[in-house]
């Protein structure tokens, strides 16, 4: 699917609680590997934001949140002690949960659709020995 203006964690991203706009940057430079996922979905109907509770004291959260129109909000969150590895566990998540949304609305996975899919004509072949 080719969209005009693709959807980049660079337009996308909004930092929330916790992080500032000097954090911006590096977190978008941690979320850039979901660009290529994102790319699918217009700019202008793509929101993502990030923020984290407690940060840097034991039992901090992250959490991330996906808005794309047309479909239900994502959530991630991370409880990793560590705030790097908390990113990119909510950033791995959000791509895992956006796959598995992807999955669900191709026709093998979605009755509506596949009962709508005219399936091709294929000729039976003869069984072996009756040529």
């Amino acid at each position: 699917m080719s969209v005009a203006n693709p959807a980049t964690v660079g337009d996308c991203l909004r930092v929330g609680a916790g992080f500032s706009q000097g954090d911006r940057n590096w977190i978008a430079e941690q979320f850039a590997t979901l660009d290529a996922r994102l790319a699918g979905f217009h700019a202008d109907t793509t929101e993502l934001e990030v923020s984290v509770k407690d940060r840097e004291v034991r039992g901090q959260k992250v959490t991330l949140e996906c808005w794309i129109a047309g479909r239900q909000k994502v959530v991630t969150t991370s409880q990793e002690e560590d705030l790097h590895a908390a990113l990119n566990d909510v950033r791995d998540d959000l791509r895992r949960k956006l796959n598995d949304a992807k999955t669900r609305q191709e026709p093998r996975n979605n009755r509506h659709l596949r009962d709508h899919v005219v399936p091709e004509e294929t000729e039976a072949l003869p069984e072996p020995g009756q040529g």
